[in-house]
């Protein structure tokens, strides 16, 4: 197997009675999709969270690029290259699409803006801010509001803005929640080339998308992994098949 960027061990999480991550070790390896699905209120998100660092584990240990990052906040784990995108959009609506990736163009250079610089024309913003949204196919839209964006075009910027922070691992949940067939189908397309630059841990309903992109699949239920492989060992799992998938596969 290839280096692993990303190594959750034993993480556990509770909210009173409640445990929502019980015991879940994974990895994310170099140049791989692996995708973590399960039925509603698994905890997949939960997870996410604290793999960005956006809820704290009750225990357990994260390690990113070899490092303990169980301690550190939800801006130093990107600086350290943990790109994120999440369920529930986290845009400034009001900015328009270049004006959010230029901000995570500042964050990255650890700048800051000024009231009295002019920073739509400061190229050292502006022209890494541009590109990332011509790779996600948002050029021709760097002037028009977040706010006016379709849903499809949202879920590009966010990845633009994740691009923005020079990721060595991407945290995706449910990129394409919300995305008609066509949507669905052109952002696989552009996830599939993605990992080329990152490897991803996808969380995903879609499961067209996932056994089309996955490499590797967890299943997580009642906040504990179930079973993990590749898709044609998840599809053929029968624990798996009674506990989410039903025998409709």
């Amino acid at each position: 197997m290839a280096e692993a960027i990303l190594s959750v061990r034993n993480l556990r999480k509770s909210y009173g009675a409640l445990t929502v991550t019980d015991g879940v070790s994974l990895d994310l390896c170099a140049g791989e999709i692996h995708a973590l699905i399960g039925p509603n209120g698994a905890g997949k998100t939960t997870l996410i969270h604290q793999i960005a660092g956006t809820v704290k584990q009750d225990g357990g240990t994260i390690a990113f690029l070899g490092r303990d990052i169980g301690g550190l906040g939800v801006a130093e784990r990107a600086r350290l290259g943990l790109g994120r995108s999440f369920q529930i959009s986290s845009l400034a609506p009001e900015f328009s699409a270049l004006r959010n990736v230029m901000l995570a163009v500042q964050s990255q250079q650890g700048s800051s803006f000024h009231a009295f610089r002019p920073v739509m024309r400061d190229p050292s913003l502006t022209e890494p801010a541009l590109n990332m949204l011509e790779r996600v196919g948002l050029a021709g839209r760097a002037h028009v509001t977040a706010a006016e964006l379709s849903h499809g075009e949202r879920r590009r910027l966010e990845i633009a803005i994740a691009l923005a922070l020079c990721p060595r691992a991407f945290l995706f949940d449910e990129p394409m929640a919300g995305m008609g067939p066509e949507g669905s189908k052109s952002l696989t397309g552009f996830l599939n080339d993605l990992r080329q630059e990152a490897p991803i841990l996808l969380v995903e309903h879609d499961m067209d998308a996932v056994f089309a992109l996955a490499d590797r699949v967890s299943v997580l239920v009642y906040g504990r992994v179930i079973a993990s492989g590749s898709v044609s060992e998840i599809r053929n799992n029968a624990e798996v098949r009674r506990a989410y998938f039903g025998e409709h596969i």
